[in-house]
C-alpha cells in the first residue's frame, strides 16, 4: 500500500515538473513591439482621423501595440504654452477635443483592432489639471492640500494638482475611470509617473482590473522592483539601462559621462537578480520625454543610436519601444505644448532598419520577453568594448555582437565597424 502511494505521488510530481509552465502574461504579449503615438504631432491635422489614415503604414512597419499619449480632455487653467500638456487631465471620461470626438476615438480603436493592433492609453493617475471636474464634484480631500487648503503640485508641474492617495476613494474613482475606457475596447494602459504614487494603490488597482479584463497590458513608467512581481505590471521602464546606453554613446548632448560595455554587463547581472525572469522591461532610445526635453537619440547617442537599438531588441526581458518619427530617423525635438507636426513620412534607411528589427523580434522565439525568451549566454571576445551574447530556446538561437566603441574591431573572426553590430539567427 505504501509503495503504491509513493509511486502515485512520484508520478504526480513528475507530471507536474514535465507539464508546460503557465504563462505569466497573456500569450499575445511575448514578442511584441510597442509604438508610441504622439497624436498632436503625428499629422498636420493632429487628430484621431489623421492617425487612422496611418494605420496601414504602421502595419507595414510591423509594430503590435499602439500606445497613445493621453487622449483625455486637458485643462485650461494655468495651461502651459498655447495648447497645454497632455498630462494635465481635466476629465478622465472625455477626449481632448483638439483630437476629435469620442466617436472618432472609438472609430480609431475599431480600425486599429481590425488591423491587428492592440490599443493602449496613457493613464495619468498621479495628478490632474487644476480645473479637473473632480475639484468641484469630489470632496476636498481628493487632493493634497497645504495648510491654507490650496491644492498643491509636485516639481515644476504648476499646471497640475496632486491627488491624495491616502484617501482610498481616489483609488476607486481611478478604477472606475479606467474601466470606462476598457469597456470601450482599450487593451490596457501605460501608467504615467506610476512610481510617484503609493505602491499599495497599484497593488489594489492592477489585480482588480485583471480580474475583469485578464488580457490587458499594463506598463508602469517606473523601475520599482515590486512593480515587476508576477501579480503586478506586465512591463516596467528600463530607465537605468537607457541612461547607461546614453553614457556609452557619443552624442553631443551626452550628459551622463563616458562608460564602457562593462556598465551594461553589470546592469544586466543586477537586473537578473532584482527582477523575476518573467518581467518585461521596456527598452528605448527615445520617447516623448527624452525627445522633447533631453534631445533626440542622435543628440544623446550619436553614432551609437542604431547599435543601442539592436541591443534593446535582443537583450533578455526587453520589450522594445519605437517613438513617433524614429522609424524615419526624425532628427528634431518635437514641441510639447505647441503644434509641431511631422509632415513627411517617406520611407528611408531607418524605416528598413526598424522593419528588420521588428521582424527579428517576431520571428525568433529566443528573443521573447519574460520567461519565454532564451537565457543570456555571454561570448568571450577578448575586447571589453564588444558586447557578445547568444540566446537560445526551442531550437532557435540568436547570436549578437555589438561594438560599443568608435574604433573598428576584429573579434572571433568578425570585423565590426565603429558602433557596428552583427546578428546571426539559427533555427
Amino acid at each position: 500500500m505504501k509503495k503504491t502511494v509513493l509511486f502515485a505521488t512520484f508520478a504526480l510530481l513528475l507530471a507536474a515538473c514535465s507539464a508546460p509552465k503557465k504563462n505569466v502574461h497573456p500569450e499575445w504579449m511575448y514578442n511584441t513591439v510597442v509604438y508610441e503615438v504622439n497624436v498632436r504631432q503625428f499629422t498636420p491635422e493632429g487628430t484621431f482621423k489623421g492617425v487612422e489614415a496611418h494605420l496601414p503604414r504602421l502595419k507595414d512597419l510591423g509594430v503590435d501595440i499602439l500606445w497613445f499619449m493621453p487622449v483625455n480632455k486637458i485643462g485650461v487653467e494655468e495651461r502651459k504654452g498655447t495648447l497645454g500638456s497632455y498630462y494635465a487631465i481635466s476629465d478622465y471620461k472625455a477626449v481632448n477635443d483638439e483630437f476629435g470626438t469620442m466617436q472618432d476615438f472609438e472609430d480609431l480603436i475599431a480600425a486599429a483592432h481590425a488591423a491587428g493592433f492592440k490599443v493602449v492609453m496613457d493613464w495619468v493617475a498621479n495628478q490632474t489639471s487644476p480645473d479637473n471636474v473632480w475639484m468641484s464634484e469630489k470632496p476636498a480631500d481628493f487632493y493634497e492640500r497645504d495648510s491654507l487648503g490650496n491644492a498643491i503640485y509636485e516639481y515644476d508641474w504648476n499646471d497640475t494638482r496632486s491627488l491624495n492617495y491616502d484617501n482610498k476613494e481616489v483609488w476607486y474613482a481611478q478604477e472606475d475611470a479606467m474601466r470606462f475606457w476598457l469597456d470601450k475596447g482599450v487593451d490596457g494602459f501605460r501608467c504615467d509617473a506610476a512610481g510617484e504614487m503609493p505602491t499599495e494603490t497599484w497593488q489594489y488597482l492592477v489585480p482588480a482590473l485583471r480580474r475583469a479584463y485578464p488580457e490587458i497590458y499594463l506598463l508602469a513608467e517606473a523601475e520599482k522592483p515590486e512593480f515587476t512581481a508576477d501579480t503586478m505590471f506586465d512591463a516596467t521602464y528600463a530607465w537605468e539601462m537607457h541612461h547607461i546606453e546614453n553614457a556609452i554613446g557619443n552624442g553631443p548632448a551626452n550628459k551622463d559621462g563616458v562608460k564602457t560595455a562593462d556598465a551594461l554587463r553589470e546592469y544586466l547581472a543586477k537586473d537578473a537578480v532584482n527582477t523575476p525572469e518573467s518581467a518585461f522591461r521596456l527598452a528605448f532610445t527615445s520617447n516623448h520625454d527624452e525627445n522633447s526635453w533631453n534631445g533626440t537619440e542622435f543628440e544623446r547617442l550619436g553614432d551609437a543610436a542604431k547599435v543601442m537599438e539592436v541591443l534593446n531588441f535582443t537583450l533578455p526581458k526587453t520589450q522594445p519601444l519605437i517613438y513617433t518619427g524614429q522609424e524615419i530617423g526624425l532628427d528634431r525635438r518635437l514641441e510639447f505644448f505647441e503644434k509641431d507636426p511631422i509632415t513627411d513620412w517617406s520611407d528611408n534607411e531607418y524605416t528598413d532598419f526598424f522593419k528588420y528589427l521588428v521582424e527579428l523580434k517576431h520571428n525568433n522565439p529566443a528573443l521573447a520577453a519574460g520567461e519565454k525568451g532564451g537565457k543570456l549566454v555571454w561570448i568571450e571576445t577578448g575586447n571589453p568594448d564588444v558586447l557578445a551574447f547568444s540566446r537560445k530556446v526551442k531550437g532557435n538561437e540568436v547570436t549578437v555582437y555589438a561594438n560599443l566603441s568608435a574604433s573598428e574591431v576584429l573579434v572571433n573572426g568578425l570585423t565590426l565597424a565603429p558602433w557596428g553590430w552583427s546578428v546571426e539567427t539559427k533555427s
